[in-house]
């Protein structure tokens, strides 16, 4: 059973990342015609478009990507579902606060989907700007960190000519997904 729990968290963390990595790329106006956008669209199309569909006109043309967030919350909830039938069988319709529990749930596999995403991003940011910072793939980077970025490196100055404000950042992801268990 544990075998089955984690490939559905796996997939589904990379399903709910994917939406919401196409959300912030389309906020931050970057080229979706370029890797990684090209491979976001091809696995998250399926399930946005038809989101995108159903949504009134004016969240289906905000410059917030309400499509692909409202995707990623749907894909959240089906996870929650599906971990709660594994776990407690048809046992989980009969609880009168399932359907108080089974959104609460989603929002929080969202956050923490939020920050682990956000980690996986900051470290191969950092990987990169050591080892090839002229990769195409770092200014793209650059682009989606710079806003969480910016307000640290205010605040944090290089030492010794490092930037620490991507440790930084790192270290409060962390705390954050303490603090949400």
């Amino acid at each position: 059973m544990r075998i089955v729990l984690f490939l559905l968290d796996t997939l589904f963390f990379f399903l709910v990342a994917a939406a919401l990595l196409r959300a912030w790329m389309n906020l931050q106006r970057v080229q979706m015609s370029v890797q990684p956008g090209r491979f976001v669209m091809a696995i998250t199309d399926w399930v946005v478009k038809p989101v995108r569909r159903i949504l009134p006109r004016a969240l289906a043309q905000s410059r917030i990507d309400w499509g692909s967030l409202v995707a990623a919350e749907l894909l959240a909830l089906l996870h929650t579902l599906l971990t709660l039938l594994l776990l407690q069988g048809g046992a989980l319709f009969e609880q009168p606060d399932w359907l108080v529990a089974v959104p609460l749930m989603s929002g929080v596999f969202v956050l923490r989907t939020i920050l682990q995403g956000l980690m996986v991003l900051l470290i191969v940011y950092a990987i990169l700007s050591w080892v090839q910072q002229q990769s195409p793939v770092m200014g793209m980077l650059d682009r989606l960190l710079s806003p969480l970025l910016r307000p640290i490196r205010r605040v944090v100055p290089l030492v010794g000519g490092v930037d620490l404000s991507v440790l930084l950042l790192i270290v409060l992801l962390q705390v954050g997904l303490m603090v949400i268990g």
